[in-house]
């Protein structure tokens, strides 16, 4: 439920909703952008469970703010730099929204979640110790829980809609899905950013451990 220190759900009168995913609510201002907010919701194991966190959705805002403009020399992002105050005049419909929502250009999303993996915990651990491997990915033998991989590998998964599960799937299969050159420039693309996300987030006495891109094409088929 929403209370006043938290938002569960996002309302918006003046906007037509689109969808509302597992934490964000989305809606359409033109034909060419979107309105994303970053509600309170929690969810884990691809569940979303009843009780928001107060501001979650602000401080995910802000860190992904954050990286977007960090990483934007690797891949360009969907951030187009319009005030809310220009999309929702109304002081008083903006304020549970404020430091939470953005608006972005309308892109056709991929199917594919695009994981890279820098170390061997999580899934991963547990895939390792019944298989040697990693989402089919063999791996050295004697690694440690939690130790840093030789190098990061590409793990992509399926996207699933709300009440259903990602599902591991092998670099072949996203070929199957969005094609031989689109695939190969997720791939790559994620490997990157994780590779000087994860450089950056260390010389600061932050492991990023493992981490999730989703990515769209504009009208043209562009990344």
């Amino acid at each position: 439920m929403t209370t006043p220190d938290a938002l569960y759900q996002s309302e918006l009168p003046s906007l037509k909703l689109i969808a509302r995913g597992k934490v964000r609510d989305i809606y359409a201002i033109d034909d060419e952008h979107m309105l994303i907010v970053t509600t309170d919701r929690l969810s884990a194991f691809d569940v979303i469970l009843p009780n928001p966190i107060p501001n979650k959705g602000r401080v995910l805002t802000s860190i992904s703010n954050f990286w977007f403009k960090k990483m934007q020399h690797v891949m360009p992002n969907h951030i187009v730099d319009i005030p809310l105050e220009q999309i929702i005049p109304n002081a008083e419909e903006r304020a549970p929204i404020e430091g939470r929502a953005i608006v972005v250009k309308l892109l056709t999303p991929l199917p594919v979640e695009a994981i890279v993996r820098g170390y061997l915990i999580g899934s991963g651990w547990k895939d390792y110790q019944k298989t040697g491997a990693v989402c089919g990915i063999q791996l050295p033998e004697g690694l440690q829980q939690a130790q840093q991989l030789p190098e990061p590998i590409y793990t992509p998964s399926t996207k699933a809609a709300v009440d259903q599960h990602d599902e591991n799937v092998s670099f072949a299969e996203t070929v199957a899905l969005i094609g031989q050159d689109l695939a190969e420039q997720v791939r790559d693309a994620s490997l990157k950013l994780y590779k000087e996300a994860a450089s950056y987030a260390k010389e600061r006495g932050i492991i990023i451990a493992d981490t999730k891109f989703e990515f769209g094409v504009d009208k043209a088929g562009t990344l």
